[in-house]
């Protein structure tokens, strides 16, 4: 493959520092200098994607050295065809990731940047230090020396004697500085419990990421991010993942979105149909689907719009008698009995499995999740191993149906959101990423 793009990587010491502002702000500018921009998202991340495509106008997509094999990485990654830069947005601080070693790697936004060839630019919270923050974008730099690192965006800074004297210790680590944002209380993105609200739901999102545009034309070199650039060695030509069926109805709507693109777009890439369907909307699956997938989402925040929707749980019902049902995480909390919210409302649900779920109590859980299959489900058989990521604070009151997996975290300790299998109907806490070397074989 033959003139893949250059790239760097947006990332930070922390979360919270402002990256995802400064990354759609940057999409969108060089979008509007005519660049074609591919966006990346490193790590396990189901909001920003949809972010990055509303800023770029192109399709973001995941890129995660734990879960993925390289061959998964490499068929990821040639998605960026027919662009002329590739900005990726780091998760967590830049060196985060997890304790112990997968198949691939620990998962940390350093690693991707490695394997890309990606220089990472750190956006530094500079707020409350001025020369200090040179210590903390020297310690980055000098952390990994194999790591290309090509400088610093200053966030939040105060005044421009703020700005002249955090320059001045930069100058003096030698760290180049490509931008300095001053501070400002309405770039902040809406949030909640899992991070950013969704992007279907921002009031005015396009008003939002035109305004950090704007932002960064004001405050950061363009010419200089775009030099930095870089990239390593072209992937080699690989397919994504395949389809679990021909015809897929998939949910999608405020509550089921997420859904890693690259499934997305290797199902489509092998022919399947995408047959989308909401059920807050009341609509019901496509009757002639070949299987319905439940994404996971927010169903905690609309269980009486679900509860109410006759239509769509009927359809569900007729389905689940003769094809297939998945769930993922709020998709199969959805085809439990009964959700509890944070209010301690109880709301019926599809009733397909017996699970009960509740929000009154929260309970978090996140990490890395291996599933080693103990019944087939849909596109895997019995004995798979998948890899998936795990993210929400609902809590198990009862989960009666016999256990769809062995589940284990990325340190390989047993976990006891197994999911569940009855009839026709599968569901996981975990959102799938990959089967184990599909990627290789593909």
């Amino acid at each position: 493959m033959t003139n893949f793009p250059k790239g760097l990587m947006i990332s930070a010491p922390s979360s919270g520092t402002g990256k995802t502002t400064v990354m759609l702000g940057l999409l969108r500018a060089l979008a509007e200098d005519g660049l074609t921009v591919q966006p990346f998202k490193s790590g396990p991340d189901y909001i920003d994607p949809a972010f990055h495509l509303a800023a770029a106008g192109r399709a973001s997509f995941n890129l995660d050295t734990w879960a993925m094999d390289s061959g998964l990485l490499d068929a990821v990654t040639t998605q960026a065809t027919g662009a002329d830069i590739c900005i990726g947005e780091g998760s967590m601080g830049l060196f985060d990731g997890v304790a112990t070693r997968g198949q691939s790697g620990f998962g940390s936004s350093a690693e991707t940047a490695l394997r890309m060839g990606w220089p990472v630019v750190l956006v530094i919270d500079v707020g409350g230090q001025a020369q200090s923050a040179a210590a903390t974008a020297l310690g980055f730099r000098m952390y990994n020396p194999d790591l290309p690192f090509a400088g610093v965006i200053l966030n939040r800074v105060a005044s421009p004697r703020h700005e002249r004297l955090t320059r001045l210790g930069m100058e003096r680590a030698g760290v180049k500085v490509l931008g300095a944002l001053p501070r400002r209380g309405d770039l902040t993105l809406p949030e909640r419990h899992l991070g950013l609200i969704q992007a279907v739901e921002h009031p005015d999102l396009e008003a939002a990421i035109a305004g950090y545009a704007a932002f960064l034309r004001d405050n950061v070199d363009l010419d200089a991010i775009r030099a930095v650039a870089s990239t390593a060695a072209a992937p080699a030509p690989r397919a994504l993942p395949k389809p679990p069926a021909q015809r897929i109805a998939l949910a999608r709507d405020a509550a089921f979105s997420f859904t890693y693109p690259h499934l997305l777009e290797g199902w489509r890439a092998a022919g399947a149909e995408i047959l989308p369907f909401s059920p807050l909307n009341n609509e019901p699956p496509a009757p002639d689907a070949d299987l319905v997938w439940l994404p996971g989402g927010y169903p905690e925040l609309h269980g009486a719009a679900l509860a109410a929707a006759e239509t769509w749980r009927a359809g569900l019902q007729k389905h689940a008698q003769t094809k297939p049902v998945h769930g993922e995480c709020g998709g199969y909390m959805a085809l439990g009995t009964a959700l509890i919210d944070k209010a301690g409302t109880r709301h019926q649900m599809a009733g397909l499995l017996g699970l009960v779920t509740s929000y009154e109590k929260r309970k978090f859980h996140l990490g890395y999740r291996r599933a080693e299959l103990q019944a087939g489900m849909p596109g895997f058989d019995t004995g798979d191993f998948l890899r998936g990521h795990e993210f929400h604070y609902s809590t198990i009151l009862d989960e009666p149906d016999a256990p769809l997996a062995r589940v284990m975290d990325a340190d390989g300790n047993p976990v006891p959101e197994t999911g569940s299998i009855k009839g026709n109907v599968t569901g996981t806490f975990f959102h799938l990423i990959t089967a184990e070397h599909e990627g290789e074989h593909a």
